[in-house]
């Protein structure tokens, strides 16, 4: 019979079957999750919202949190959450299963919550830490690249106690090439001189 694999979620889909894995909603990824979960899903939904501002939605497998970028989203398994969260730092504790690098400045960790009493200290915590990197993040300025022509600070410094300006030092052009002579040109130029030479004595 005719018909396709979805490239994502590999389901096999019949020839004119709807199918749109990718455009999900909240309800749909949690609605077969265990009744521990669906509560511990509620539990660091609500956590999470109470941060501030922020975007919630559903992507593909899983539900985003994220204000200008993403940070943390959730994957509901069967049998656990996992908890994915962006961090400047790395972070090494029981609860931390992996953690990979997402950028040069942030590292992605992983954590599994199977009961709504895991949603606590230091899973919220980070969480938090999670949510506030980005406003770090914007406050670092960013350093200017050094003018090509700028001079050294010791150089600055020690022209403005001397009362002068200190100028880069200037490359001195090579000599011109010496034109060569011949011979020929030599006698020719001797005779030219010679009549003149005389008629000055």
């Amino acid at each position: 019979m005719a018909g396709r694999e979805c490239y994502h979620c590999k389901q096999w889909i019949e020839e004119g079957q709807a199918h749109d894995c990718w455009t999900t909603t909240e309800a749909a990824l949690t609605r077969d999750l265990p009744a521990d979960l669906q509560e511990a899903w509620t539990r660091l939904r609500e956590t999470a919202a109470a941060f501030g501002d922020q975007r919630i939605y559903a992507s593909l497998n899983s539900i985003m949190f994220s204000r200008k970028s993403c940070y943390f989203f959730v994957r509901p398994k069967p049998s656990y959450l996992e908890v994915c969260f962006f961090l400047g730092r790395t972070v090494t504790a029981p609860q931390i299963r992996r953690v990979e690098p997402a950028s040069k400045v942030k590292m992605v960790h992983f954590v599994r919550v199977r009961h709504r009493d895991e949603v606590e200290p230091p899973l919220t915590d980070w969480l938090r830490e999670a949510y506030d990197l980005q406003d770090r993040l914007q406050a670092i300025p960013v350093p200017s690249a050094p003018s090509s022509n700028a001079q050294p600070a010791a150089a600055r410094k020690g022209a403005a106690k001397a009362g002068r300006t200190v100028t880069s030092p200037l490359r001195e052009a090579p000599p011109p090439p010496r034109k060569k002579v011949s011979g020929a040109s030599a006698r020719k130029a001797g005779k030219a001189a010679g009549p003149r030479a005389s008629r000055r004595r």
